[in-house]
């Protein structure tokens, strides 16, 4: 049996479909059934949107607990970048964005962009993503290895020394590998920089 209720935490608005409550003393817990929720922002613009066939809220945290969530992050009307996760919590009056276990992070570009992760997190007030353990991003030409990135609104990835970087050739097959202190991948003009702590080393390549 699954109803609709419209549940008001300041702001931003949001709507979902939610199953039976599970009551236990003053906490509730309320489990939600095939969650589809779109975050807006205080203008009314959409911010992002959520999918999860098994999540629950909990009234007292005020926090959800998301199974298998797919999170498309919006410009607009349009989807800009496209996450799953094992599992994740949304808390902070919905501002606060955490995934953990397998995070992949997809462009809609045609040459297919992904971002690898142990853990994400994104606090909706500020315009960077974090992501942490054994991140992996990878595309047509390139293949970037670390241990922390944080992707920022201007779309370009900041990834953190150590950082292991692997050319691909035209088959698709490893051309060179070199280790470099951070690098930059920039979304947009696709191109990778790398800087050295001195500041005199510095590298862009375009593809």
């Amino acid at each position: 049996m699954s109803n609709i209720y419209r549940l008001i935490i300041y702001l931003p608005l949001f709507m979902l479909g939610c199953a039976p409550n599970v009551i236990d003393e003053n906490k509730v817990i309320q489990k939600i059934e095939s969650l589809d929720m779109t975050i807006f922002s205080k203008s009314g613009d959409k911010i992002y949107s959520i999918t999860s066939p098994n999540s629950s809220y909990d009234n007292i945290e005020l926090e959800f607990d998301l199974k298998n969530p797919i999170i498309n992050i919006l410009n607009g009307e349009e989807t800009k970048y496209i996450i799953s996760s094992e599992e994740s919590t949304l808390s902070d009056n919905n501002k606060l964005l955490k995934l953990k276990g397998n995070v992949k992070l997809k462009t809609l570009k045609k040459d297919g962009d992904i971002l690898y992760a142990d853990s994400f997190i994104w606090n909706i007030e500020k315009t960077n993503y974090l992501l942490e353990g054994n991140i992996r991003f990878e595309n047509q030409n390139i293949i970037l290895n670390s241990g922390k990135a944080i992707l920022g609104s201007d779309n370009i990835i900041e990834f953190f020394n150590p950082v292991k970087y692997i050319i691909k050739d035209e088959n698709n097959e490893n051309k060179y590998e070199i280790n470099s202190e951070n690098a930059y991948y920039d979304l947009s003009t696709e191109s990778v920089s790398f800087n050295a702590k001195d500041k005199r080393v510095r590298s862009i390549i375009y593809f």
